[in-house]
């Protein structure tokens, strides 16, 4: 009983402690940006649902329709696409995702339906919030929804890339 006692105090000290941290944290802005060098560009780091993620959906393989097929199958997870079609060129890799400062959280969320194995390549003088995504022969399919929870927990929150700052959060 004395044993539960104890436990018991050191957590509601652990507790006290917590919540004077919280209270007095003096870095809530730290990262936003405050302290961004001039010209850098700002990168929308928030975590999108699927719905308000648009993107692209470009074939790099020799496999035919593969693109509308993919495109297909994130309309179904509820993603917006505006484009589908075939690369210009081919891709050794699972798949490329180019997108640009705007679509920092959207790339992030989508690296996990490739599992974390898609190549990023990021634009900063890119405009838009639309990520490309190009799939390579090293493609085989996209990750079921437990999978893609799972990556983004392995993932993380989406960091701005370097050369950018993360954009202030609204409150």
């Amino acid at each position: 009983m004395r044993a539960l006692v104890v436990v018991g105090l050191l957590a509601v000290v652990a507790l006290v402690f917590v919540v004077v941290a919280l209270v007095r944290d003096t870095q809530g802005e730290a990262g936003a940006a405050g302290g961004c060098p001039e010209g850098w560009p700002l990168a929308d780091t928030t975590l999108r649902e699927p719905k308000d993620v648009k993107i692209n959906v470009f074939n790099a393989t020799e496999q035919i329709g593969l693109a509308g097929n993919i495109a297909d199958d994130f309309r179904n997870r509820k993603f917006q696409v505006k484009k589908e079609g075939n690369a210009p060129k081919g891709v050794d890799a699972v798949a490329v995702l180019r997108y640009g400062p705007k679509g920092v959280g959207s790339a992030h969320l989508l690296r996990a339906y490739f599992l974390n194995n898609a190549d990023t390549e990021y634009d900063a003088k890119r405009k838009d919030d639309t990520v490309d995504v190009v799939l390579g022969s090293g493609f085989q399919q996209l990750a079921t929804t437990t999978e893609v929870n799972q990556s983004l927990g392995d993932l993380g929150a989406p960091a701005a890339p370097a050369g950018s700052c993360p954009m202030p959060v609204e409150k």
